[in-house]
């Protein structure tokens, strides 16, 4: 059987399936509003290029905010730090990719002949992919590193309103970058790569942001939070100050903040927005027969990206000037209220556009001239979808949330204990009710595909399923936004108090003198703690939405497999049942490797946190100093990274020859396999992003509120916080990238299992059972191999 990437370049109008025709079709032979497909999504460059300006006219203006040069040290140092990291990981990144190049060339080269010059670019792709990835998160930490200073100094004026303006204004920096760059990478494969070219190219460039994206998810979240129970332990042994100067591990603390809290994000937006594309264009061109439809629905796609930026700028303003209008000149504000209406003025204005575009490009599809209202209604339950999972989110993450409150009233009675037993039920009611919402939303867009679509395609539904994890990402640099404000504000207070500045001799007239603000230190401290706060909240509201993206987007890529296996849906298909034993013994094992996963990363973490704390608790001096030495906040850091690289190596070789094990087994116990790594991972994510929110939110609540900084209860809070740490910001996060590198990287994988499988059956079974021992080599050595040692 060939699969669905052997046939590229064949004729056009290959039937899908076995023989799928990948070959993108030519854009020119469909006008749109008279001008041709091609020439439309020429525009759509000036709209990146657009995108681009925007971020960096805000990079420029938070560079040119005023600051104090102890702060603006301070934040130096941070991004000297993150630079440090980013550049032993970018060598790192490159390991990694070395392995993704073997298959690419076993597979495009050996067993399917293409020429040098084809491989080479797909294998050119799958780096850009990768240092698109990479690019937009030493962005994101350049900007936030340049933002948490301004915002400390902001808080010194004594007023909310400019402590929350600023971490805005780097998030929308971000967003829109992270957004333009990956869309204008897309556009240049899809409008200057040849047809038969890029198809290929499309897989290579997601395979490669993917795999950028999983392995800074991955080490970045072990990172952070390695450095972030190192540093708050602290505060319960020696009774001192979150931040407190003194403390070597709170620089790497902040770095972990960039590494963890930035630049994983940035990257995994990057990869969820490419990824959900690229599983968008090869369902049409694996499930839609009629070329012109092909065309119309391509070109439907990406204007419908690009409009994302236009949204998302608009809404921006809009939401600017309302939130200028009423809390300029307050001094009190609900931090959370502000970000809350961008998000649903986003929605409202993405949706409006979602219609008004759907009906001018594709007025009639096929025959069919109501499909366009039946497909921006489907693509609507996804961006509707991003403006209520955060609603959901924050009725078990908020600090105004009764479920955070109840680990509060937990914890007041009974300690730590039953204030983490009361996060664990935060967690698992948050797991029923955003399952319900996506199960709802899904169906919406199900009915309404059951509308005419099927004249058009295969599988409708899985059409469906693919636009609503589109419609996800509608509201994209507002999503990225709101997720990386909270990395901003955490930032912030790190660096006011790292920075001494109170401390400083004649500091008030000289702030006076210099910057003529009118210092409020108190005010500031409450401010600033106030507004981490609602960085925490929306920063867990953004994890469900990428994770909902992953799962549903890997529905779309499962597809993909199923065709090739199926011959387009006409043999096989009663292997895909749970009476095909190895389907269903597919559906087990998935499980197994999610609840791996979670074990190996959480394990790093564990014993990377272990040796910095024995490190700090050695070389922390309380007295006759005013702040820990650079060298030894250089220490904590390089533990940190010790840690993070060695867990992501074992987890990442694991889950690579896994990948490939398994697709060498048999074709169906991997789709199997597939399905039910989608599903462990969205509930065992969405369950552990929002205990741990929930917790750090609660030790929030005893510090701003209850004023109880230092008490038993605050202790208590803090051994809930250390426990969600790894929940929230390492295993949880990571799923998403996961699931979608393994699901892309199992597009090769089972390709590869099949053309060997025809030509040497005996072979194919020793390999499976060869990379399966490597595999699970490597799982054994990320817990004994990661063990605390004396």
């Amino acid at each position: 059987m060939l699969g669905a990437f052997s046939a590229f370049g064949q004729e056009e109008g290959a039937a899908p399936g076995g023989e799928a025709n990948l070959r993108l079709p030519d854009l020119s032979q469909v006008k749109f509003l008279g001008i041709d497909g091609h020439t439309l999504l020429l525009f759509g460059i000036a709209f990146c290029i657009f995108g681009l300006i925007f971020g960096l006219t805000i990079y420029t203006r938070l560079k040119n905010l005023p600051v104090h040069r102890a702060m603006r040290e301070i934040s130096e140092l941070i991004y000297e730090t993150c630079k440090t990291y980013l550049i032993t990981q970018g060598k790192f990144l490159l390991l990694l990719e070395s392995f993704i190049a073997v298959v690419i060339v076993l597979y495009f080269g050996l067993l399917l002949k293409y020429e040098a010059i084809r491989v080479i670019i797909i294998l050119l792709f799958s780096v850009v992919g990768i240092a698109g990835s990479y690019g937009v998160a030493w962005f994101g930490i350049r900007v936030n590193t340049f933002a948490n200073s301004r915002t400390a100094f902001a808080g010194l004026r004594g007023k909310p309103y400019p402590i929350y303006r600023i971490p805005l204004e780097a998030g929308m920096s971000i967003g829109m970058m992270l957004i333009s760059v990956e869309l204008l990478m897309m556009l240049v494969i899809l409008l200057f790569i040849p047809r038969d070219y890029a198809g290929p190219c499309f897989i290579g460039f997601a395979i490669g942001e993917s795999l950028g994206a999983a392995a800074l998810r991955i080490a970045g979240g072990i990172f952070t939070k390695i450095a972030d129970i190192g540093s708050d332990l602290m505060k319960i042994v020696f009774k001192i100050k979150e931040d407190d100067a003194r403390n070597p591990g709170v620089i790497a603390d902040c770095t972990g903040d960039n590494a963890g809290d930035s630049v994983g994000p940035s990257a995994d937006g990057f990869e969820t927005y490419g990824v959900t594309g690229v599983a968008l264009i090869t369902f049409i061109l694996l499930g839609v027969k009629d070329p012109v439809v092909q065309v119309q629905l391509l070109v439907w796609i990406f204007v419908m990206r690009i409009a994302m930026l236009v949204s998302s700028a608009g809404a921006y303003f809009i939401n600017g000037a309302i939130a200028k209008a009423r809390y300029a000149n307050a001094d009190k504000m609900n931090f959370e209220a502000p970000l809350t209406s961008l998000v649903w003025i986003t929605s409202v204005v993405s949706i409006a556009l979602t219609y008004a575009i759907s009906y001018v490009i594709v007025p009639i599809l096929g025959d069919d001239s109501t499909q366009w209202w039946k497909l921006a209604t489907i693509i609507s339950c996804g961006t509707l979808a991003g403006a209520v999972i955060p609603e959901l989110v924050k009725v078990f993450t908020s600090t105004e949330s009764r479920h955070v409150r109840e680990v509060v009233s937990s914890a007041e009675e009974g300690g730590a204990s039953l204030g983490i037993l009361s996060g664990f039920v935060a967690g698992n009611f948050s797991g029923y009710y955003l399952g319900l919402a996506m199960v709802a939303l899904m169906s919406i867009a199900y009915f309404f595909s059951q509308m005419g679509l099927h004249a058009l395609m295969i599988a409708e539904p899985v059409f469906a399923f693919g636009l609503v994890a589109f419609g996800f990402l509608g509201m994209g640099p507002v999503t990225i936004a709101v997720d990386s404000y909270g990395p901003v504000t955490d930032n912030a207070q790190s660096v006011y108090e790292l920075s001494l500045i109170e401390q400083i001799p004649g500091i008030e007239q000289e702030i006076e003198r210099d910057f003529n603000v009118d210092v409020h230190f108190e005010r500031a401290k409450e401010l600033l703690e106030e507004n981490d706060g609602a960085g925490n909240t929306f920063k867990a509201t953004a994890k469900p939405v990428l994770i909902g993206t992953a799962v549903v987007g890997a529905t779309t890529m499962i597809f993909s497999i199923i065709m090739a296996l199926t011959n387009g849906i006409t043999m096989n298909v009663d292997k895909l049942s749970l009476l095909h034993a190895p389907f269903f013994l597919g559906l087990i094992t998935g499980g197994a490797m999610i609840y791996w996963f979670t074990g190996a990363s959480t394990q790093a973490v564990t014993t990377g946190a272990y040796r910095a704390v024995e490190f700090i608790k050695a070389n922390i001096h309380l007295e006759g100093v005013e702040k820990a030495s650079v060298e030894d906040s250089k220490k904590v850091v390089a533990i940190c990274t010790k840690y993070a690289q060695k867990g992501m190596l074992n987890i990442f070789i694991a889950i690579f020859f896994a990948t490939l094990a398994f697709a060498f087994v048999d074709p169906f116990f991997f789709v199997g396999y597939l399905i039910s790594i989608a599903i462990f991972g969205l509930y065992q994510a969405i369950f552990m992003a929002n205990a741990g929110a929930a917790w750090d939110n609660a030790k929030k609540i005893v510090e701003t509120e209850l004023k109880q900084k230092g008490t038993e209860l605050h202790a208590a809070t803090v051994v809930g916080d250390t426990v969600g740490d790894p929940f929230k910001d390492t295993s949880s996060v990571a799923l998403n990238p996961v699931i979608k590198f393994t699901t892309l990287f199992g597009l090769l994988a089972v390709e590869l299992a099949v053309e060997l499988m025809a030509q040497n059956a005996v072979l194919t079974e020793i390999l499976a059972a060869a990379f399966f021992l490597v595999s699970f080599t490597f799982v054994y050595r990320s817990f004994f191999g990661m063990r605390i040692k004396a």
